[in-house]
C-alpha cells in the first residue's frame, strides 16, 4: 500500500483470485480493502498498528471499540489473524502483551475465539544463539510472558523470517545456495536434525526458543519472508524468483523439527515506490504496479 501508483483495492483482490492466492496480510485496517474482500474466503490477517498499543494495552473499552470497529463490522470477511504489532522494540515492547490480552478478550466476547487467532509479530532479533537452531533462546525479556500467554490460549506466534538479510549481513559466511533453497545436501548438522535451506534452521530456530520459554504448544506462522529483485547484493530477479517459488513448495514439508504444513507470508504483493529505507526495500514484490508480474510465479 506504500506508494503512489498502485492499483484499486478491488483489483488487488482480484488479481489474489486470479492467481490463487489464499491469505492477504495487510498492516492497519483498510474499510476499503475490507468491502473489497467480501464473499472472497481470502483469509484475512490485520495488524494493530504499534503506535497504538499503548491505547489498547490500558484500555479494555478502546480494545474492544477496536475489535467492533474494524473485525465485526466487516461481515462476509474471512478474517483469520490479528497482529497487535509488528516487530515492536524498546520500551514500546512492553506493550505488547496487555495489548494483545485485551483484543483477544474482545474477540472471545464477540464469541469468535475460534476463528481468530491473535498474536503479535517478531522480528528474528528477539533470538539469540542461533547457531546451530538447538542453541536458540529468546534473548528479548518480554518474549517470556508473551509466549506463556500464546501456550494458554492456543494462539501462534509470527514471525518474520528473511534468509535474505542473514545472508546478506554475512557475505563470505552463508552460502547463497544455502539461503535460496538449492543446496543439494546438508550444510549445517545439528544433532539428529539436518539442515539443507536457511529458512528451516531460522524457523527451527524460533520453535526452539518457543519450547524452552514453555511454549511447546505454539506454532510458528511465518508472517513476512521474501527476497528483493533489486537495488541490494545479490538482489537480482533470477534469485527473488527462485527464493519465493522454492518458499511455496518447501512450506508443504515444513522443517526438520516440525515436518508439517506451516503457513507463510510473503513480502510484498508490489514493488513500492514510497517505502522509505534503502532502495532494496522498495523491490521485494511480486507485481510491478500496474499487476505485471516481476518473474512468474506459481502459488500452486
Amino acid at each position: 500500500m506504500i506508494g503512489d501508483n498502485l492499483p484499486s483495492k478491488s483489483d488487488v483482490v482480484r488479481q489474489y483470485q486470479s492467481y490463487g492466492i489464499l491469505a492477504m496480510r495487510i498492516y492497519k485496517p483498510d474499510g476499503d480493502t475490507f468491502n473489497a474482500l467480501k464473499g472472497t474466503d481470502i483469509d484475512v490477517m490485520v495488524g494493530v498498528p504499534n503506535e497504538e498499543l499503548a491505547l489498547y494495552a490500558n484500555d479494555a473499552s478502546a480494545a474492544a471499540s477496536w475489535v467492533q470497529n474494524n473485525i465485526l463490522a466487516y461481515d462476509g470477511v474471512s478474517f483469520k489473524y490479528i497482529a497487535v504489532g509488528n516487530e515492536v522494540s524498546g520500551d514500546d515492547a512492553n506493550n505488547i502483551l496487555p495489548a494483545m490480552s485485551k483484543i483477544w478478550d474482545a474477540i472471545c466476547s464477540a464469541g469468535r475465539q475460534d476463528r481468530i487467532m491473535v498474536s503479535t509479530a517478531v522480528r528474528f532479533d528477539v533470538l539469540n544463539n542461533t547457531y546451530p537452531p538447538s542453541n536458540s533462546v529468546f534473548s528479548a525479556p518480554f518474549m517470556g510472558p508473551i509466549v506463556q500467554f500464546l501456550n494458554n490460549t492456543g494462539n501462534p506466534l509470527f514471525a518474520n523470517i528473511y534468509p535474505y538479510f542473514a545472508y546478506a549481513g554475512n557475505l563470505g559466511n552463508i552460502p547463497l545456495d544455502y539461503a535460496l533453497f538449492t543446496a543439494t545436501g546438508t550444510v549445517v548438522s545439528d544433532g539428529q536434525f539436518q539442515y539443507q535451506n536457511l529458512f528451516s534452521a531460522m524457523v527451527d530456530s524460533v520453535y526452539t526458543a518457543l519450547e524452552k520459554a514453555g511454549g511447546n504448544n505454539v506454532p510458528v506462522v511465518v508472517s513476512e519472508t521474501g527476497w528483493p529483485s533489486y537495488g541490494g547484493v545479490d538482489a537480482t530477479v533470477q534469485n527473488a524468483q527462485t527464493y519465493n517459488q522454492n518458499l511455496i513448495r518447501f512450506l508443504t514439508y515444513g522443517t526438520p523439527r516440525v515436518p508439517a504444513y506451516m503457513e507463510g507470508y510473503i513480502f510484498a504483493m508490489f514493488n513500492e515506490n514510497q517505502k522509505p529505507g534503502d532502495e532494496v526495500e522498495r523491490n521485494f514484490g511480486l507485481f510491478n504496479p500496474d499487476q505485471s508480474p516481476v518473474y512468474p510465479i506459481y502459488f500452486n
